[in-house]
C-alpha cells in the first residue's frame, strides 16, 4: 500500500475492505490475563517513558526540545487523566495479540487482502489495545497526507466492531506510533552499517515523524 499511496492508487474501497479485515483479525485475536496485562495504565507509562528515554540523545537531532517537552508533558497529562479508561480497556477485552507494526508497507493488495510481517519477536510490542492498532495505520496514512483515507479506516472500524470509545484514545495513541517510528528511524543514524550518503534521508524521515507526532496534542 506505501507504493500505490504514492501513487493516489489506494481508495476509500480498498481502505474500508481493509478495516473490515482487521475487525474480523481482532475478533479472533487471542486475550486473556496475560495478554491483557499490557494494556494496564502502567505499562502504557512504561513504554511512554521508554520512548522518552531512550530518544533524549536525538534532542536537538531529529526533534526539536520544544517538541519533545510538549509531547512528554501532553503524554503524562493524558496518561494522568484517563487512567479509568486505559483500565476500563483491559477489563471489556480490547487487549489483543495484535499485528504489532501495522504501517502501510505492511498492507498488501493482492486477489485478497495480505498484512504480513506482524511482530513475533516481542510480545509486549505485540501485545495492545486495538485502539492502538488502528491508529497505528491511521497515523500511517496522515503521512502519506491522506487524511480523507486515515477517517475512512477509522470510521469504517468503528462502525463494524462498535467500538466508539477508540475515537478518545485515536489521538493519544497516533502520537505515541509517530513517536516510535521517530524513535525507530532515530536509531539508524547510528548503525554503522547504514552508509552515511543514506543517513541524510533518514534524517529527514524522522523529524517528520516526530513533527507528526506533536501534531497530535496541538490544542492540549
Amino acid at each position: 500500500m506505501d507504493v500505490l499511496l504514492t501513487e493516489s492508487q489506494v481508495t476509500r474501497e480498498m481502505i474500508a475492505k481493509v478495516a473490515q479485515k482487521l475487525v474480523e483479525f481482532h475478533q479472533r485475536a487471542e486475550t486473556n490475563r496475560e495478554v491483557a496485562a499490557f494494556g494496564r495504565s502502567c505499562v502504557i507509562r512504561y513504554n511512554c517513558d521508554e520512548n522518552f528515554a531512550q530518544t533524549e540523545k536525538y534532542i536537538g537531532t531529529t526533534i526539536a526540545v520544544e517538541e519533545y517537552q510538549h509531547i512528554k508533558n501532553c503524554t503524562n497529562r493524558f496518561i494522568d487523566s484517563n487512567t479509568n479508561l486505559f483500565d476500563k480497556r483491559v477489563r471489556e477485552g480490547k487487549i489483543r495479540d495484535c499485528h504489532g507494526d501495522l504501517h502501510a508497507a505492511h498492507v498488501c493488495f493482492t486477489d485478497n487482502i495480505c498484512i504480513y510481517d506482524c511482530i513475533e519477536f516481542n510480545d509486549r510490542f505485540r501485545y495492545s489495545d486495538v485502539a492502538s492498532e488502528i491508529a497505528f495505520l491511521a497515523m500511517d496514512l496522515d503521512r502519506y497526507q491522506q487524511a480523507g483515507l486515515s477517517h475512512c479506516l477509522v470510521n469504517t472500524y468503528v462502525k463494524l466492531s462498535h467500538d466508539e470509545e477508540l475515537l478518545e484514545l485515536l489521538n493519544f495513541y497516533k502520537c505515541y506510533r509517530a513517536y516510535v517510528r521517530g524513535k525507530v528511524e532515530s536509531f539508524k543514524l547510528d548503525d554503522p552499517c547504514i552508509p552515511e550518503g543514506e543517513k541524510a534521508g533518514i534524517l529527514s524521515v524522522a523529524r517528520s515523524h516526530f513533527q507528526l507526532a506533536e501534531s497530535y496534542t496541538l490544542g492540549e
